[in-house]
C-alpha cells in the first residue's frame, strides 16, 4: 500500500543521586529559631514574677509553629534532593538518544534518491518515517501527503489504527505511479471513529545531534539541528 510500520526500540539508565549545596543562613531557620527560644525561654523562666508565672498555653504553642517550622524545612530539603535526582536522569537518559532517530510533533517528509550499494545505476527513494498519535482509536485514518506547492501527490488509507503512538514509512510512491522526486513533504491526518473526528497529533523524524541543559526554564532539550531545540518531554516515541 506503500506506506510501512517502523520498528521501534527504547533505552533507559538511571542516573547517581548528588547532594545539594547548603545555602548561607539567614538566621531564621528552624535550629537557630529553637536555640533563641530555648535563651529566652530561660532567662524569662529565671526573671518571671512568682505570682504571675507565664502562660504555657502559650509556650506549648510557640513550641508547635517551631516544630512545624523544621518539618517543613525537613521536607524542602528532601525535595529538593528528589527533584535533583531526577533532573541528572533526565540529562543521563537524554544523552543516550544522542545519535537516535526520535518523533516529535511535526508534519514534514523529506525525500531523497541515492545509489543502490554494489549498483552504479540503479537508485533508490529513501524517506524519513512519519508518524501520529491518535487520542482515542480510530476506524479509519487516512494520510494526505502534499508537495511543496500544497499540491496533494499520494493518499493512503491505514485503515483502523488503536490509540496511541504510530510510526509508519513512505516507499516514496505518488498516486500515478511514479517516485515522488527529492525533496520536502507536508502530511496531514484525518481520523475517523463511527463518523466522529478523531483528535490526532502528526508526527516527524528528526536525528538527535545534542543535549542541552537550559538554566532558563530548568529544561532539557534535544539538539534537533536545523529542526532547532525541543523539550525531551516533547518526544514521543524512540527509533
Amino acid at each position: 500500500m506503500g506506506i510501512s510500520n517502523v520498528a521501534v526500540s527504547e533505552s533507559t539508565n538511571m542516573a547517581s543521586p548528588q547532594a545539594l549545596k547548603k545555602g548561607t543562613s539567614d538566621g531564621n531557620s528552624s535550629q537557630e529559631l529553637q536555640d533563641n527560644f530555648l535563651t529566652l525561654l530561660i532567662a524569662q523562666m529565671k526573671n518571671q514574677d512568682p505570682t504571675n508565672p507565664m502562660d504555657n498555653s502559650q509556650l506549648t504553642s510557640q513550641l508547635a509553629q517551631i516544630n512545624t517550622l523544621a518539618g517543613i524545612e525537613r521536607l524542602n530539603t528532601t525535595l529538593g534532593m528528589v527533584s535533583g535526582q531526577i533532573d541528572d536522569s533526565l540529562s543521563v537518559n537524554a544523552s543516550n538518544m544522542i545519535g537516535k532517530g526520535v518523533m516529535v510533533p511535526g508534519n514534514k517528509i523529506l525525500v531523497a534518491t541515492s545509489e543502490v550499494e554494489g549498483s552504479e545505476s540503479e537508485k533508490e527513494t529513501i524517506t524519513t518515517p512519519f508518524g501520529f498519535e491518535l487520542m482515542r482509536d480510530a476506524e479509519s485514518v487516512v494520510i494526505t501527503i502534499k508537495d511543496e506547492n500544497g499540491n496533494v501527490v499520494r493518499e493512503v488509507d491505514l485503515g483502523s489504527i488503536p490509540a496511541g503512538v504510530s510510526s509508519f514509512t513512505w516507499d516514496g510512491e505518488l498516486n500515478d505511479g511514479t517516485l515522488a522526486p527529492d525533496g520536502s513533504y507536508t502530511f496531514s491526518v484525518n481520523a475517523t471513529y463511527d463518523g466522529q473526528k478523531v483528535s490526532s497529533t502528526p508526527l516527524s523524524y528528526s536525528v538527535v545531534y545534542g543535549v542541552i541543559n537550559s538554566k532558563v526554564n530548568n529544561k532539557v532539550l534535544l539538539d534537533l539541528g536545523i529542526l532547532g531545540s525541543i523539550s525531551i518531554d516533547e518526544v514521543r516515541q524512540i527509533l
